[in-house]
């Protein structure tokens, strides 16, 4: 990596807090480490990390807390989850609260190198450039979808929501194929690199996500083909 990457690792087992960050100091990274909720509130207002690696369960303040106080201000850093709970409600609250990947203990450390790559290129490329004579925004019912921006307004009352990377993929995937059937796998192979059973769960909750986004157009609606994966339909 050219430049030196920060990241903040809030975990309160020690050991494994120093087995992550020996790793990571071998690979390049600055890591600055956090027994606790409180600790790595202070620390992320100090150094303002390029990504946050968060255990769930930490005393004094969780990981759900720990990140839903940072998202109020905060939309853009990357956050990885650790934790040993892989319930679809662990799941779907971790990303309620902000977070933008989830790591079931016990991992590998190669594993979480790999997801703090990807999460850090996506977040340095926050205006990509399109690629040539491919669609970038798009009109879905109501709605203006920029996938450049990553942004998507209401147009009747000029409501706007900011996507995540995920959001933002997913939506253009599907807007790219009107009415089709875009695949399950392909999505998560794309994106997360494997089309395991966790990371299918992962992408039914931002599935859901979406379906909140473009709530207030009744005619448009996100449609699961069981077995198969989903499309969009207007109308």
């Amino acid at each position: 990596m050219s430049e030196t990457i920060n990241i903040l690792l809030a975990e309160d087992e020690h050991t494994l807090a120093m087995i992550i960050k020996d790793t990571l100091d071998g690979q390049g990274f600055v890591v600055n480490v956090a027994g606790d909720g409180e600790e790595a509130l202070r620390l992320y207002a100090a150094s303002k990390p390029d990504v946050i690696v968060a255990d769930v369960m930490m005393p004094r303040l969780d990981g759900y807390e720990l990140v839903r106080r940072i998202r109020k201000h905060d939309a853009q850093t990357p956050v990885i989850f650790l934790t040993a709970r892989s319930a679809v409600n662990d799941v779907v609250h971790g990303f309620e609260m902000g977070a933008n990947d989830y790591l079931k203990k016990p991992f590998g450390m190669q594993e979480l190198i790999v997801r703090i790559k990807a999460l850090l290129g996506r977040a340095c490329t926050v205006m990509p450039q399109p690629v040539e004579a491919e669609a970038t925004r798009f009109t879905i019912g109501q709605y203006l979808f920029d996938a450049v921006v990553q942004r998507l307004t209401h147009v009747p009352t000029g409501t706007r929501a900011e996507l995540s990377y995920r959001e933002s993929e997913i939506l253009r995937h599907l807007c790219q194929h009107p009415s089709e059937v875009v695949t399950s796998r392909s999505l998560l192979l794309e994106l997360w690199g494997d089309d395991s059973f966790f990371n299918n769960k992962s992408l039914h909750v931002f599935i859901t996500k979406l379906r909140h986004r473009l709530a207030q157009d009744q005619h448009l609606r996100i449609v699961n083909v069981r077995g198969l994966g989903y499309k969009l339909i207007s109308g």
